[in-house]
């Protein structure tokens, strides 16, 4: 997957200056070097998110994709066990 050129608090950064009016969307945009349909890509993801819920986000997503490879090692032993029975009977 292609990782991005932003960090998460960046992104949530350039939303909050888009939110506060002070530019439109198209400047904003402009500025950073980001597409439009990024910028809303991100809004729809980060959207009323702050700097710490965004890490608190990351870290999830972490923990959750370390358990997700534990759950699949653990079928993978499981059913080279099973293997083992039924080549023993």
């Amino acid at each position: 997957m292609k990782t991005s050129r932003f960090s998460e608090e960046q992104v949530v950064g350039i939303l909050a200056e888009a939110d506060r009016g002070e530019r439109t969307i198209g400047d904003v945009c402009r500025a950073h070097g980001i597409s439009e349909a990024t910028f809303y890509s991100w809004r729809k993801r980060f959207r009323g998110m702050g700097v710490e819920e965004v890490r608190e986000y990351r870290q999830l997503k972490q923990e959750n994709a370390r358990l997700k490879k534990m759950v699949a090692d653990r079928d993978l032993e499981i059913e080279a066990m099973r293997e083992v029975i039924r080549k023993k009977l």
